[in-house]
């Protein structure tokens, strides 16, 4: 007769004792405020909006285009004051990035989950003139779900190449080609293998380094060409609490620079000095003219002039905390970053 109810109390008490366990933090974390912001995506209350990328118009820096992805719908896109100027449906995209290309057209490149057994590459033309998204078909990749994607243009041809970086830890390379007709073909081959689960991803074609976020263990860099890798950024709850999300790079010079790295599990920003991924210190978006932002998977940064509103830089986060509204992204000055660390431009 008395079991059960000692049962229940030890329940109970172990219950509570997990309630009351609280959040790793990190360390100290300086504030910044957005600029800007986009539109509520159109998924409501739900995990949508992901990650963005950015096209900087070099006639008129002010006039850049930005890309996110919602991924129970399509895509999006947005100019620098956040307002939205296309939508185009495609339910199942995750990561998204675009690279211009030697023939004046822009690639956007989104990793497709509507088949969760296949990587495949969702593949748009962005027309930069009206700011509209056309599909321009799909690359089948390999075995996996699609989750991370980055692209790099090798120094010389016509090529593109893609990175993958589905939740099985595999590392695939695409070199996509134009073909016929305005398509694009793709031959993917196996970059590398990672123990768990990768989303985060960027290349860095100065150094050759393809870095890619392990969510539970920190961030690798890996040799585009060889697949040798190495671990240059572990969680250590400190610069980084896991989940490691999205990656992005604010280049300068042969190979300085920063490393950002979205550190999810704290609701900040670690971001490391280029070439040696030295710590520099972590930000977090505040509550501002806009609101704070919480949880980001995905992060873009771009640190040339962007015109008056952002003379030296973007910093561009999807807000995973939006309440009472759908998810969105916000856009942070990147001078006001740096300063805030103390390493102002």
């Amino acid at each position: 007769m008395l079991r059960p109810v000692h049962g229940l109390v030890l329940v109970a008490l172990a219950v509570s004792a997990c309630a009351t366990t609280p959040p790793i933090t990190g360390g100290p974390a300086a504030n910044v405020t957005a600029r800007a912001e986009t539109p509520p995506v159109g998924t409501a209350r739900e995990d949508a909006a992901d990650d963005p990328a950015i096209w900087r118009n070099p006639a008129n820096p002010a006039a850049s285009l930005v890309v996110g992805t919602d991924k129970k719908g399509g895509l999006y896109v947005y100019d620098l004051k956040g307002a939205q100027k296309h939508f185009l449906p495609a339910p199942g995209l995750n990561n998204v990035d675009l690279i211009d290309l030697p023939d004046g057209r822009v690639l956007v490149a989104a990793s497709d989950r509507s088949d969760l057994a296949q990587v495949q590459l969702f593949l748009a033309l962005l027309d930069t003139s009206t700011g509209k998204l056309a599909p321009a078909g799909k690359i089948a990749v390999g075995p996996g779900e699609g989750y991370g994607i980055c692209m790099v243009k090798p120094a010389r041809g016509g090529e593109v190449i893609a990175f993958s970086a589905p939740k099985g830890g595999t590392i695939y390379r695409t070199v996509i080609t134009p073909a016929a007709g305005g398509a694009f073909t793709g031959t993917t081959s196996t970059l590398a293998q990672v123990p768990t689960q990768t989303e985060g991803c960027i290349a860095d074609p100065r150094s050759n380094t393809l870095y890619i976020g392990e969510e539970d263990a920190g961030i690798w860099a890996i040799d585009m060409n060889t697949g040798a890798k190495r671990m240059v950024a572990a969680i250590d709850n400190t610069m980084l609490v896991a989940d490691v999300e999205g990656l992005a790079i604010a280049p300068e010079g042969p190979n300085g620079g920063y490393l950002i790295a979205s550190s999810q599990g704290d609701n900040a920003y670690a971001i490391f000095r280029l070439p040696d991924m030295t710590p520099l210190g972590r930000v977090r978006i505040a509550q501002g003219t806009f609101g704070s932002v919480e949880e980001t998977d995905g992060i873009e940064v771009d640190n040339r002039d962007f015109g008056p509103d952002f003379p030296r830089g973007i910093l561009i986060a999807q807000d995973g905390q939006n309440a009472p509204k759908a998810q969105n992204f916000k856009f942070v000055r990147w001078d006001e970053v740096l300063a805030a660390l103390g390493a102002g431009q």
